[in-house]
């Protein structure tokens, strides 16, 4: 990132003592504590939170606050700098997991046909302003008119899912272009030193040159993948350590990025391609879980790092243009995706719902831009406009999206617009049946328990869930057609991965009291009507798992019945009948309880 406003050179040293503070821990630590500040006051406005370290990072530029640490404002320049590349970095991972090569088979069509109707629309409106304006290196003007064709997936699926509406039919539009835009940022990530005149030989030479290494390396990427990375994660399953296996995972997102700079290409692609390489694996869903709370850390403070380049007192002056180019970014922005959606033939509502998530300019577009800014500065008065006008328009998209509603309502009650017939939208519905399942049940873990439930429930018309975190387990029903997932059943990301807020039971069927107390005030937090199964292996565990309003499966009980059952068979003077059986095994029971409480 680039550019820092002139604001921040002017910063006075508050408190001599903060010296000793280092730079990396006090703006790190000054950043996390507004930007949990700020979220608490937008969650109770219902904003979206990136929104809300935008204004943080504003907010830390147009202050002292910086200067509190009696360090220089550029050291602490590339203190953020340095922690928004790697959130830009753990961004492309992730944009590499989510990139599924059976998820775009499956939407290809609108994402190629609609996504490229959207990106080169934009495209050709945007370079058409931006040469009217004056700016006339070609590069410049292509790079401009890119960045703002791309939208924010990251606060459009944000908003989805604050809206309860993640797998809606505007949601699978607007992800089936959202995928084109990934498509894109590569791209452009790979052509623009040829695009600068950078590479070798002439500019056209240079960007096939780029395409070519870019295509190596990921095909590259993945043969390794396949026959050194996944054995690799094969083995680290298999140990059981979830610290050995996130630390497998970052130490995969480092190396093969460092891979990618040191063969000439961007960090970012290679995060991506290491990301490519776990895409379709059963670990996909576990490397998602555990990753999702870095990715969300750093991508906060790479908001937090745009909020820093803002100058209010720019912004103050400008401000005519500011507004008068967002409100243009939205309108066309919205307007042609908006008739994408309906040449897809979505009804008004959801078009108008797809229109405003992707409306604005996006995270990816201040990524394109600060890697051009690397080759050749752009002018410090556009690069203010365009970074007010990206956070200004992803500002809007949470708003517009609630408003889409009741603005559809009216049209409809205008008789303006008619009802499409069967909409193509209803279904982009992913390949995989996982998000699709409902009414289900969730099986954590896969032992003989679960097993046995797992069968009688399938035999018996109910759709299953399998959690799981044996490796070759999880392989084997892959490949038997039965959805599962390798993670661990107490993280929220894995619960909600599961589809949890969908079920209708869940059944941690491992004799482990602590994960089961740890997950089941997540799964009560997702769904609070949810029934509960659970193990308890002894007789004092039990009280512990009552307290958590869930049925209680006893080891020892059901051991104690079975034995008793077993010695009625061998000495046939034993005449007890089955409620006389439960009431010896009730009265050791409470015999047990009260031992354990005196």
């Amino acid at each position: 990132m680039s550019g820092k406003p002139a604001t921040m050179l002017a910063f006075p040293v508050i408190a001599a003592g903060a010296a000793d503070v280092s730079p990396l821990f006090g703006v790190l630590s000054m950043v996390l504590l507004m930007a949990v500040l700020m979220a608490l006051l937008l969650h109770r406005l219902k904003q979206n939170f990136l929104i809300g370290y935008l204004i943080c990072g504003i907010i830390i530029a147009n202050t002292s606050l910086l200067g509190s640490f009696g360090t220089e404002t550029t050291e602490m320049g590339e203190v953020i700098d340095h922690l928004a590349e790697m959130g830009v970095i753990l961004l492309m991972f992730t944009l590499g997991i989510e990139f599924s090569l059976a998820e775009f088979k499956h939407l290809w069509r609108v994402s190629l046909i609609g996504g490229g109707i959207q990106v080169g629309t934009i495209s050709a409106v945007g370079a058409a302003i931006a040469w009217s304006c004056g700016i006339r290196p070609p590069a410049e003007v292509i790079v401009l008119a890119v960045s703002v064709a791309l939208s924010s997936t990251a606060v459009s699926m944000k908003s989805f899912q604050d809206m309860g509406q993640p797998n809606n039919p505007s949601a699978r539009t607007a992800l089936a272009i959202a995928l084109f835009d990934d498509i894109v940022v590569i791209l452009f990530l790979l052509i623009l030193p040829a695009l600068f005149g950078k590479g070798e030989g002439s500019i056209a030479g240079g960007i096939g040159l780029a395409v070519g290494k870019g295509i190596l390396f990921l095909g590259g990427t993945l043969l390794l993948g396949r026959y050194g990375i996944t054995p690799l994660l094969h083995a680290v399953a298999r140990t059981r350590s979830r610290e050995l296996f996130t630390l497998a995972v970052v130490a995969l997102c480092a190396g093969v990025a460092v891979l990618g700079a040191l063969l000439g290409l961007s960090p970012a692609l290679g995060a991506f391609a290491a990301g490519l390489i776990v895409s379709e694996s059963i670990y996909r869903h576990r490397i998602m879980a555990d990753i999702m709370p870095f990715k969300d850390l750093f991508l906060a403070i790479f908001f937090v790092s745009v909020g820093l380049q803002i100058d209010l007192h720019v912004v103050a002056s400008d401000w005519v243009r500011i507004v008068g180019f967002s409100i243009l970014i939205l309108i066309v922005k919205g307007t042609i995706a908006f008739n994408v959606a309906r040449i897809f033939k979505l009804p008004l509502r959801p078009a108008l719902l797809t229109g405003a998530a992707l409306s604005s300019s996006g995270e990816f577009s201040l990524v394109l831009m600060g890697k051009a800014a690397d080759y050749r500065p752009a002018d410090a008065s556009i690069q203010q406009l365009l970074l007010s006008c990206a956070a200004l328009t992803m500002a809007c998209v949470p708003l517009l999206m609630r408003a889409s509603t009741p603005a559809g309502r009216l049209l409809e009650m205008s008789g303006f617009f008619k009802p499409k017939k069967k909409p193509v939208a209803e279904t982009l519905t992913p390949t995989a049946a996982i998000k699709e399942i409902t009414d289900h049940a969730v099986i954590c873990g896969y032992g003989p328990v679960g097993r046995a439930l797992n069968e009688a429930l399938r035999q018996s018309g109910v759709d299953t869930l399998v959690l799981e975190l044996n490796s070759d387990t999880v392989r084997a029903l892959k490949k038997a057609g039965q959805p599962v997932l390798f993670a661990d059943a107490s993280h929220p990301e894995a619960l909600e991965l599961a589809g949890i807020g969908r079920a209708r039971m869940v059944a941690f069927t491992f004799p482990s009291v602590e994960l089961t107390a740890a997950a089941v005030p997540i799964v009560r937090e997702h769904n609070p009507g949810i029934v509960i199964f659970g193990r308890a292996k002894f007789a004092a565990e039990i009280e512990q798992l009552q307290a958590l309003d869930i049925e209680v499966i006893h080891d020892e009980r059901q051991s104690a019945v079975a034995m008793i059952d077993a010695a009625r068979s061998v000495y046939q003077r034993i005449d007890l009948s089955d409620d006389d059986v439960q009431a010896i095994v009730d009265s050791k029971d409470e015999a047990v309880s009260n031992a354990g409480h005196s």
